[in-house]
């Protein structure tokens, strides 16, 4: 049985991934400094409590585990703290991947899958956004991001280690078990958020009505997290056969608005969800749709569980 470190693995989308990782006949190294992370999702394969910036610290985990590749999720992701934090999203999110680079050069580990996000590519120039698309993020954990996809490319080029850098899109839905869920604090999704305001029957915030969509609601791609987990086995044995690096995007292409995600709430709930138009948030772009394409095709992965009303129906359970 491969071990296989997963940073991060007591979040939301790690703690996921380490459960598809045990179903696929890996067994998962959650290394997490519990900031964001949760023990209690750690159910499938042993929990060691560190940072990633402590090299000496993860060094100890390398060589206890003989790991044999990593997947790495640590990382600070919440936008608006991005921008009022700025140096502790580059001490945690650049340091944190240049520390984990090193230590992995150290013990002859050439293979990462590393969690990214759409926000590399800030205001989209086309729509569905392609991996071509010009990278000019518009926040501090965008660029984060975007400066560890640099590092990532670095050491393939100096010390050959091997990556994929997975672009998220819109992480969303839980576990159809109800083993695991959504566990943010503080919680910036949408689905989440609707679904807290449906169960507590409290108003939800619409921050605009007025973007350039059909019902001026901003539209955007949802991709259940199960499927987020399958691409990371998916890239993870990628590499380890074909030994290529690659930025993939993972969406589903299809995007849906605020509007329509509400509407899908309040029949899968059957509550009543009173809506408060709010003021647009900055930085919010009119539509962000993934062009997916590449990660089929690369992967032979194809979302499973990303049908909007699913995603829904496995957060609310």
């Amino acid at each position: 049985m491969k071990n296989i470190l997963i940073t991060g693995g007591a979040g939301y989308i790690g703690s996921h991934t380490c459960k598809a990782l045990a179903q696929a006949g890996y067994n998962p190294i959650t290394f997490d400094n519990l900031s964001a992370g949760h023990k209690h999702a750690v159910k499938w394969g042993p929990l060691e409590i560190g940072d990633i910036r402590d090299s000496e610290a993860l060094s100890k985990v390398f060589k206890k585990y003989k790991t044999e590749a990593v997947i790495h999720f640590a990382s600070k992701i919440v936008v608006s703290e991005s921008v009022r934090e700025p140096e502790s999203y580059y001490d945690n999110n650049v340091n944190g991947t240049l520390s984990l680079l090193n230590v992995m050069q150290t013990h002859s580990i050439n293979v990462i899958v590393f969690s990214s996000t759409a926000a590399v590519y800030g205001y989209p120039e086309t729509n569905p956004i392609e991996e071509s698309h010009p990278l000019l993020p518009i926040n501090p954990y965008g660029e984060t991001k975007l400066k560890c996809e640099e590092l990532l490319e670095k050491y393939r080029d100096t010390h050959g280690i091997n990556y994929i850098a997975l672009r998220y899109f819109n992480a969303a839905g839980a576990d159809p078990t109800s083993e695991l869920r959504e566990e943010h604090e503080p919680e910036t999704h949408l689905i989440p958020l609707l679904l807290k305001a449906a169960k507590e029957n409290k108003p939800f915030s619409l921050f605009g009505n007025d973007y350039k969509t059909p019902d001026g609601t901003c539209i955007r791609d949802y991709i259940h997290v199960t499927d987020l987990a399958s691409a990371h086995i998916k890239s993870l044995e990628y590499l380890i056969n074909n030994q290529r690096s690659q930025c993939l995007n993972l969406g589903t292409g299809k995007g849906y608005s605020v509007r329509e995600v509400l509407e899908a709430a309040k029949k899968i709930t059957s509550k009543k969800i009173n809506e408060v138009i709010s003021e647009r948030r900055e930085g919010d772009p009119d539509s962000l749709v993934a062009k997916a394409d590449a990660a089929q095709k690369i992967l032979d992965w194809h979302p499973q569980q990303s049908d909007l009303h699913n995603i829904i129906r496995t957060a609310w359970q």
